[in-house]
């Protein structure tokens, strides 16, 4: 049941939801000199593409999981997505508070998991 594909696709879209959602919400502050009425028509068209992603995902994965199970997974993935985004496109450094936080947060999200 675990490598179903309505198990597995709606985590790969996650993911690639959650890149698009990251830029939309956080890419513009590497371009802080934009117009932010620019910032906001790039946003919104970024977001589209989550969207378009995360809505399938999420009526494909509740064949399989519960919809506390679906939030919790899409949190921890953002959690992941952003700290590679934070690293990588803003060049921002992770802290071990971030990384113990980000640990705890993962631990509890464990917990919806539980049978």
């Amino acid at each position: 049941m675990l490598f179903s594909p309505a198990a597995l696709w709606p985590v790969v879209m996650l993911f690639a939801s959650n890149i698009f959602m990251t830029f939309a919400w956080y890419g513009h502050l590497k371009h802080k000199g934009t117009a932010i009425f620019l910032a906001i028509i790039v946003s919104w068209g970024i977001a589209f593409f989550e969207y378009c992603l995360a809505v399938p995902a999420n009526r494909i994965g509740s064949a399989v999981y519960t919809t506390a199970q679906l939030k919790t997974m899409q949190e921890v993935i953002t959690l992941l997505v952003f700290a590679g985004f934070s690293i990588f496109w803003l060049g921002e450094d992770l802290t071990w508070n971030h990384a113990i936080g980000f640990a705890l947060i993962a631990i509890g999200a464990s917990f919806i998991f539980r049978a």
